[in-house]
Parts: structure tokens; sequence; C-alpha cells
């Protein structure tokens, strides 16, 4: 017995709009969480290069937003494997809701005050509802970048954008889920230059 095919889908205007209605609730909640549309005095920006700044998460991207691309690639893996037969346009929009989920839940009190104390982002008072915005658009870049690159080519690129992570900042996707789920001293006082 054949499998039925899987429905070809490409990314359409009903995607776009779902990203769009998730994109706004996403900012509707972090507004009414009490974040700012931008961060550090109100002012505006659309990157920042400096990780110890006040505007680090504060401006449109950063240094993390590469992060998120690498977000969009995970969530491309899990959502083909979790549910092979949902067209793509719509697992790309999953990928987006899922994103911003968790850019909801990195903006609680409780996920902040765990960056502040067991991380290196001293400075880190959580991000600007454009920030979020501007990750949150990240990963669906990352999530396009996966569907259309060779899967060698995906992974190639997610080593390499974790080890210039690595030496441009000394911080990485990895690395910060090792710093909130169990920090390590030693990897804390490393990244601080200690």
């Amino acid at each position: 017995m054949r499998e039925a095919e899987v429905p070809v889908d490409s990314f359409g205007r009903k995607h776009a709009a779902c990203v769009a209605a998730i994109l706004v609730a996403t900012a509707a909640v972090e507004a009414a969480m009490g974040r700012r549309l931008w961060g550090a005095q109100g002012r505006a920006g659309l990157w920042v290069g400096k990780v110890p700044s006040e505007h680090n998460s504060q401006y449109f991207a950063d240094p993390y937003s590469f992060t998120h691309v690498l977000h969009g690639f995970a969530f491309f893996l899990g959502l083909h494997l979790a549910a092979p037969r949902l067209p793509l346009g719509w697992r790309a929009a999953l990928a987006v809701a899922l994103e911003a989920v968790w850019e909801i839940v990195e903006n609680t009190d409780a996920v902040i005050e765990r960056y502040r104390a067991a991380t290196f982002s001293l400075q880190y008072y959580g991000d600007s509802i454009v920030n979020s915005t501007g990750d949150v658009l990240c990963c669906a870049l990352g999530f396009y970048l996966a569907s259309r690159l060779p899967v060698r080519r995906t992974v190639e690129l997610f080593l390499a954008t974790e080890l210039l992570l690595l030496w441009a900042i000394g911080d990485n996707l990895l690395l910060n889920v090792i710093m909130l789920a169990y920090p390590l001293d030693w990897i804390k006082r490393w990244q601080m230059g200690g």
C-alpha cells in the first residue's frame, strides 16, 4: 500500500497572514507585559554589535539574532520529523508561533532574572518589542534557509554560526541553553574574561 503524497504547499498569502497575526499578537502580549517598543531611552536602532551594552536586545538585531536563525534550523528539523505530512507553509507558520511563544517566555521576569543570575548577561533587562519581532523574523529566515539548503549545508552553516559566535562574543546557542538549564561557574567566569 502506497502512502499518500504529502501536499506540496508553498508559503502563500494565508501563511503570511498567519505570520503577521502572530507577530502582532506577540507585540501586543509583550506590550501588556510592560515591554517597550524600543529599548534604552526609547532610542531606535537597527543593529548593536556590542553584547555587554544597554542596547543589546533593544535594537532590531544584535549578535544573538544569529541564534534565532539557528532556532529556525532546529524547528525545521523538528517539525519535519514530528509532522512530515503537514504542508511546508503551515510548518513555517508553526515554527514562527513556537518562536513567538519563546519570545514571550524569554521576556517574563523569571527568565530575565535567570539570565542575569546564571549567565554573563548582567545588563540584560529583556527584549524590546522590536528586538523580539526581529528575533522571530530571524527564526523564519532560518526555517526558510533550512527548507532550501541541502542538509549538509544546513549543518555546516549551523556549526559555522556557533563557532563564529563563540569566537566573536563568547556565547552561542549551545552555551546559552547550558547556562539557562544548568549554569556552570567555569563557563560564566570564562565568558566574563576571568
